[in-house]
């Protein structure tokens, strides 16, 4: 693997190693998936607790943590082409902290609800900006090659998150998992302040000003083929947190296995683990485009086998499962190829890019999402439809983004 030397990045002899950068990628990418994975064993209790009336109001706890997520991409991007990384990414993760001692200590559902928003909001520097990083040093190919590494450790954290969260929570209570996200964010900052230089150089800035974020935003909007990207990339999100969203009900009240749910959840993340290396090997010799059509074909596919079992009144627990394999092995194909697709042609503007990718697709798929995942009626069908769905259009803006990237 080779990276690119651009001016904005530190020289070689200061960079991490490949081994230890892609670690630490994959840790800051995991404040996400564990503020979300962790949370997933507890959302029934955590509904019948906070609010007995209607406990599906804990699947809130997911989407507006996503909906800061996505509005907090939109700022951290441009913060970090400004400032520089690491002092964006530093300052989300005390925001991710200081938001999680707040979801420690309410006794209310709409405060619980409004923290998790604002831990969502800090959460989007370690995700985008990290993203950004990662530009600095790599383009095409050989960014998607790193991201399919950083993927493939990445996965061990949302594969351990539930079993975490499950743990702390049999031993401390729910409200314990918010304590918990204070020590992952201590972990992260102090592993990034400590040991990676900082990657974008002060003479590369760009000036924190609405005429300049104006100018970036046309660009990126006047460009068709990252448009018709983006658009997948909101589908392919959507359809993930669907299942996310709705993964503990199904369960819990489809297939009488709360208890399981740790242990599957993680035992299919891991199982996935070699699709993230099988993407890594071949992405350099059969391209990303090919990858990610070839990963929604596979979504698709298994989505609408799943609909035939359920219309056969044969959809049990073990082909949900398989299903539910299908998706978590292609997210390695899917979100790290397109991210790459897309920010192949704005490496010049990587932070504001990245983050206009990640916000209007984190919250256009929330927006989605939301809806479907709060129609489950004790059945797969839902889900399964919502999946389908979502993988159908990210296929259709794919197939788009291609023809007209053969035009051009």
């Amino acid at each position: 693997m080779t990276a690119t030397s651009p001016p904005a990045a530190e020289p070689a002899a200061q960079r991490l190693s490949q081994v230890e950068f892609v670690a630490l990628a994959a840790f800051l990418f995991s404040t996400v998936a564990f503020a979300i994975d962790a949370m997933l064993p507890v959302l029934v209790e955590m509904g019948r607790d906070l609010s007995p009336a209607d406990p599906g109001r804990a699947q809130l706890v997911i989407t507006v943590f996503v909906l800061g997520l996505g509005l907090g991409t939109f700022l951290a991007g441009p913060l970090s082409d400004a400032l520089g990384r690491k002092r964006v990414i530093l300052w989300g993760i005390a925001l991710y902290m200081s938001a999680a001692t707040v979801a420690a200590l309410t006794e209310s559902i709409e405060m619980l609800l409004l923290a998790r928003f604002v831990q969502g909001l800090g959460s989007a520097a370690p995700r985008v900006v990290t993203q950004a990083m990662m530009r600095d040093l790599f383009s095409g190919r050989a960014m998607a090659r790193v991201m399919s590494f950083t993927m493939a450790v990445f996965i061990l954290v949302p594969a351990v998150a539930p079993l975490i969260g499950a743990g702390i929570a049999a031993l401390f209570g729910w409200r314990a998992i918010f304590w918990s996200f204070l020590v992952f964010g201590t972990a992260s900052g102090l592993w990034l302040a400590l040991r990676q230089p900082e990657t974008l150089a002060p003479a590369a800035r760009r000036p924190l000003n609405l005429r300049a974020l104006a100018a970036t935003l046309a660009e990126i909007a006047g460009h068709g083929r990252v448009m018709a990207l983006l658009v997948a990339l909101s589908f392919g999100f959507a359809g993930m947190f669907v299942w996310l969203a709705t993964l503990p009900m199904l369960f819990d009240i489809t297939y009488g296995r709360a208890a399981e749910f740790p242990w599957w959840f993680a035992a299919i993340a891991l199982a996935s683990i070699p699709a993230s290396l099988l993407n890594a090997r071949l992405v350099m010799r059969l391209g990303m485009h090919r990858l990610v059509v070839t990963a929604m074909l596979a979504q698709t596919t298994g989505a609408l086998v799943m609909l035939g079992l359920i219309w056969l009144d044969r959809a049990g627990f073990v082909p949900f499962m398989l299903l539910m394999l299908v998706q978590f092995a292609t997210i390695a194909m899917i979100f790290g190829n397109m991210n790459a697709m897309a920010l192949e042609p704005l490496g010049h503007v990587a932070g504001t890019a990245a983050s206009v990718m990640g916000g209007v697709s984190t919250m256009a798929a929330a927006v989605i999402a939301t809806p479907i995942a709060r129609t489950f009626d004790g059945t797969p069908l839902s889900v399964t439809l919502g999946m389908l769905g979502c993988a159908l259009m990210a296929l259709a803006c794919l197939l788009l983004a291609r023809r007209l990237s053969l035009r051009g």
